[in-house]
């Protein structure tokens, strides 16, 4: 459970990060994701998850 909670950390630290970096690229992310079809969306949600899911499977194996 710690180890999720540590990654959540990770993930609002990389989104923070990109967002106080470059906001403008940001900006433009969300309104291209916004403008993306559910389908599309789904489709890249479910992949994203899977490779997520198998890289730590690799990792900590």
């Amino acid at each position: 459970m710690w180890d999720f909670v540590a990654a959540l950390g990770l993930v609002f630290a990389i989104e923070g990060i990109l967002f106080a970096a470059v906001p403008h690229l940001a900006k433009e992310a969300l309104r291209s994701a916004s403008e993306t079809p559910p389908e599309t969306m789904r489709l890249i949600g479910i992949g994203s998850a899977v490779v997520g899911v198998l890289l730590v499977w690799f990792v900590r194996g």
